[in-house]
């Protein structure tokens, strides 16, 4: 073999080498070790899925308005179950209400506190994440809720067990044949171009059912909801009653003469307001003790010149 030759190869060996060598002193980057890009912010979009309905975002004028239909001042302790974004949490506290949303969403409860820190009522309005389900509420004074008829149906047993006079708010649907005390449509008015625009209010009744021993005689109430029926019996007289429960009061009326409300407004036949107070005793009372029935005065058959409350109950004058 030529020197020359000799040289070729030697040279060709060293360069075959070194090949290798170079790619282990510089190995390419890999994909994984570059720096993971930050994740976007959560921001959430009408429609996205939960975990007992989608989330649609309900409209502030409803949100006003179901506020103000329940009449939250600075006293009220307002729970909202389904808070979303916690508009309605927000507002409430900003009314000077004490309120609770609650949410399974955590991303929704870390969105809804930022918005009240921002709105500057973190200390009023509190989130937490929970199934409304297997949460208490029993110490609101207020509860409002965007919920499918069929989670309301679900919720109605534990409603109508909160202390009566507790104010419920919906928006748009009901509570099957529990009719609302009170509505409002806000549809087509500005703010409320979609389809949940409708205002469902109730007042949680006091169970009055039962059988009294009044001064006109025996009063026998039967109760359904809110709505009552029933008799006045004194001797061989009977007459039908019929009337409404509204929180802790009563409404009664034998057809002629009606017991109004505590206001005064509407007492038949120049009745004037209660001036004297007389227990009324139950002789078979539906649910245990009914305390806070109370009527006015009318003049006529029914709780004549006098305030009539069950025992333990606070009576109107």
């Amino acid at each position: 073999m030529s020197p020359f030759a000799s040289l070729t190869l030697a040279a060709a060996l060293i360069a075959s080498s070194a090949g290798p060598a170079h790619a282990q002193d510089k190995p390419a980057r890999n994909a994984a070790d570059k720096p993971a890009a930050a994740a976007p912010a959560f921001e959430p979009h009408s429609g996205q899925p939960g975990k007992d309905v989608v989330w649609v975002p309900t409209p502030q004028v409803v949100v006003d308005k179901m506020l103000d239909i329940a009449s939250v001042t600075p006293v009220d302790f307002v729970i909202d179950l389904g808070s979303g974004d916690g508009r309605t949490v927000i507002t409430a506290a900003q009314k000077g209400a004490r309120a609770l949303g609650v949410e399974y969403n955590p991303d929704m409860v870390e969105l809804s506190r930022r918005a009240a820190e921002k709105a500057g009522v973190s200390k009023q309005a509190n989130f937490i994440k929970a199934d409304l389900f297997e949460t208490s509420f029993a110490e609101a004074s207020v509860v409002t809720m965007f919920l499918l008829p069929e989670l309301n149906l679900k919720l109605r047993p534990k409603i109508l067990g909160l202390k009566p006079g507790t104010r419920i708010v919906s928006n748009t649907f009901t509570m099957a044949e529990w009719e609302p005390d009170a509505t409002a449509d806000l549809a087509g008015q500005p703010g409320c171009d979609i389809s949940y625009c409708k205002v469902l209010y109730w007042l949680v009744p006091q169970n009055v059912a039962g059988t009294y021993k009044v001064a006109q005689g025996e009063l026998t109430l039967k109760q359904e909801f809110q709505m009552l029926t029933g008799t006045l019996k004194n001797g061989t007289t009977t007459l039908r009653v019929t009337g409404r429960v509204r929180g802790e009061e009563i409404d009664l009326s034998d057809g002629k003469n009606s017991i109004a409300p505590r206001s005064g407004v509407g007492y038949s036949n120049g009745a004037k307001p209660i001036k004297a107070d007389r227990h009324l005793d139950p002789v078979s009372a539906g649910h245990g003790e009914h305390s806070g029935m109370r009527c006015g005065t009318v003049s006529g058959s029914m709780c004549a010149d006098a305030a009539v409350h069950l025992r333990g109950g606070v009576s109107v004058r």
